[in-house]
């Protein structure tokens, strides 16, 4: 019988059906038995595994294991830590000093950009409700305005003058406002609001500075292949580049519309073509029958790039790209023109009857 090899949080245990044939017990010290866990979780083999092992053959129970044995499924149920003179006590002091070990662990530098393009999506949101909201009521006092300047444009202006008048004479036109008159404090209140507008906008600057001087540096040839903002999305909507690589293009493509696919799990509408991968150029600029081929080329591409971001270090954005952008000219000389929908509908109908 081929033993098994079992590691538990107080120790290493090589099995044969319900005995114990050698162990390697941990040292009842918290603080090294939090680290050895510590390493367990991060994925690396632990000393006393490999000498319990010493090249024999064994059957392990561990994904990480799996250097030293091929895995398998095992009921060890039976090895208790009060046998072995381990108590609930240990237990309660190790798992708390494995908590304070691994929070205290340098973050991952992709982590910083997941929490960077969420706060740029809140602070894009804040802007939205913001802008509108000035708009709403500075426009009572001069609604022409917002036919002549827009966004940070609108805001500045009311800034630095609040006065219609002064606006009129800054943008050199020649009208009359059809708005009602304000008192001074009320414009004064207005122009402290467009002030905190303009404040978001500039610290909205800063934040995607930021993210496109760092994405590059964590996955370069994403960034080659679809852009810093688009890479930072993705890595963000799967939880980081470990995760991003490893999941599968089909769910690349998806990333972004998990509503519309639940939707259509329901109730059976038509699927989603593609989810935040729509913001690449070569997609939402092509018609709309191409956008699915152009799509799931694009998430293939971005699958490898993926990969060799989080596990290679060669630099083949540029190769992927060019790849990809010959793709695309292949999708639009193959269909150039919109699909013959009568046609389709006929053959969705005789499916049916079939």
């Amino acid at each position: 019988m081929t033993p098994f090899l079992v590691t538990k949080w107080f120790g290493v245990f090589l099995c044969e059906g319900q005995r114990i044939v050698d162990s390697r017990l941990f040292p009842p010290d918290p603080h090294l038995i939090a680290e050895k866990l510590a390493r367990i979780q991060r994925g690396e083999l632990l000393e006393e595994e490999k000498e319990l092992v010493a090249n024999s053959k064994v059957r392990v129970v561990e994904q990480r294991q799996s250097p030293l044995g091929k895995p398998g499924l095992f009921d060890s149920s039976f090895i208790s830590p009060d046998e072995h003179t381990y108590g609930k006590e240990l237990m309660h002091q190790v798992m708390v000093e494995l908590g304070r070990l691994r929070s205290s662990e340098p973050m991952a530098r992709d982590r910083n950009i997941v929490e960077a393009i969420r706060a740029l999506d809140n602070l894009i949101e804040s802007c939205n409700i913001l802008n509108e909201r000035l708009h709403e009521w500075y426009g009572i006092y001069f609604p022409e305005l917002s036919d002549y300047a827009h966004e940070r444009r609108y805001a500045q202006l009311i800034v630095d003058h609040g006065n219609r008048e002064e606006i009129i004479e800054e943008l050199g036109l020649e009208l009359e406002s059809m708005g009602s008159e304000m008192e001074s404090e009320d414009i004064a209140t207005i122009r402290g609001m467009a002030q905190s507008l303009i404040d978001l906008y500039e610290r909205r600057a800063v934040l995607e500075k930021y993210i496109s001087n760092n994405v590059g540096q964590i996955a370069p040839n994403l960034c080659t292949l679809m852009g810093p903002h688009l890479t930072a999305r993705m890595i963000s909507l799967a939880g980081g580049l470990e995760r991003l690589a490893s999941l599968p293009a089909s769910t690349l493509q998806l990333l972004g519309a998990e509503k519309a696919m639940f939707r259509h799990l329901r109730s059976n509408k038509r699927p989603p073509k593609h989810g935040v991968i729509y913001q690449h150029p070569a997609v939402h600029r092509s018609p709309y029958w191409q956008r699915g081929n152009i799509s799931r080329a694009l998430a293939s591409k971005a699958a490898i790039a993926a990969r060799i971001d989080q596990y290679g270090e060669e630099n083949r954005g540029d190769i992927l790209l060019r790849e990809f952008e010959a793709r695309v000219e292949e999708i639009k000389k193959k269909y150039p023109q919109p699909p013959d929908k009568t046609r389709n509908k006929k053959k969705r109908r005789k499916g049916r009857q079939h």
